[in-house]
This record gives C-alpha cells, structure tokens and sequence, in this order.
C-alpha cells in the first residue's frame, strides 16, 4: 500500500492528496463562501500552498487536518479583502453608519421605534443561509459595514472564534467589541429586509 504522505516525492504525495481531500476541501470552501467558482479557487490555492511549503509539513498533525488549516486561513483571508474592504462610495456611507446611534432604532426607553421595527423572517436562518442568492445579498450587505464591523461579525458567526481572541486580532475592549457587533448586526438586518425581503 503506497503511503499517503512521502516526504521524499512531494508531487506524488500532493496528487494523492488531491484525490483523497478535494471533495471535502471543496464542500466545506462552498459552505463558507456559497460560490462554486471562489471555492475552486480557494482549494487550488490550498495545494498550491500545502507543495509550496511541503517542507514545513511535519506530521505531528495528519495531512487532512493541515490542509484544512491552510484553507481556512484561506476562506478568512477571502472573507476580509472581499467582504470587508468596500467601494468608495460603500465606505463613505459605512462611515456614516459609525455615528448612528441606538437612538435610530430605539426610543428613549428603549422600546423599537415603530418605523424601524423588525418583522418576522417566514424561514429559518438556516434555509436562508442555503439561498445562493441570499448569500450574495447577505455579503453585499456585509461589504457596506465599516471595515471593522464586518470583519467582527465575520469572525465571531463565520469562523466562529471566540469574543476573547476576536478582541485580540482586532486590538478591540471587549466592551467596544459588543458595541460593535450590536450595531453590526442591526444594521447588517436592516440591510437584509430592504434588499432581500422587501425587493
């Protein structure tokens, strides 16, 4: 039985890698970014990276593990310089956004004003999040918020990180961080229901 990995013949180790992980690195690169094309790309850019540094691959974990680790660090880096990096004309409106208040949304005692209210979703997250064409609406929306705004809801929902080492990466108080997910996220709403469910 051929080895999976042979130190000595990096090409024949990554083609039998590519038959072995392909199908799942790809799955899992079309979960995260729902575009068939940018997760091909995405596992391209996975082998390529896994034969360029071929050498720095030490076993102590299995090759999958690794190659999984490459991509992921692939899918955040996508995530951020398409994501999080808006237009001109995106970053002079997310600037805007940095000055808005709770006070848009909510009265003086804390209640919903009546004009920004949200409805009720008919579906569930997760039937939406399988919608390609919600997903590209979700990430315009995305793309529109303040660089750092995006890139916290990012790690926090996307990659799933915790509130500690988002804080860390983004030189955030964990008091800032809340604050700003929270308007993240009203924001990242009110995007969705004038683009997606009232277009």
């Amino acid at each position: 039985m051929i080895s999976e990995t042979d130190k000595s013949n990096p090409t024949a180790t990554l083609t039998t890698w590519v038959s072995l992980y392909a199908d799942n690195l790809y799955s899992w690169a079309l979960f995260k970014t729902s575009s068939k094309e940018t997760a091909e790309d995405l596992v391209q850019e996975t082998f390529m990276a896994a034969f360029q540094n071929f050498g720095k691959f030490k076993g102590e974990s299995n090759s999958k593990t690794w190659l999984f680790a490459i991509l992921n660090n692939k899918i955040s880096d996508y995530h951020r310089n398409h994501y999080c990096n808006p237009t001109i004309a995106e970053r002079k409106q997310s600037e805007s956004w940095k000055d808005v208040s709770n006070d848009v949304f909510f009265d003086s005692i804390g209640q919903w004003r009546e004009d920004q209210r949200p409805f009720d979703w008919p579906l569930g997250a997760e039937e939406y999040l399988d919608n390609d064409e919600f997903n590209r609406v979700l990430l315009h929306c995305m793309g529109k918020l303040p660089a750092n705004w995006c890139s916290a809801l990012q790690l926090k929902y996307l990659e799933e990180k915790k509130g500690e080492i988002i804080c860390q990466e983004l030189d955030l108080s964990p008091t800032n961080f809340w604050q700003i997910l929270h308007r993240a996220k009203l924001q990242l709403r009110k995007c969705l229901e004038i683009n997606w469910f009232k277009s």
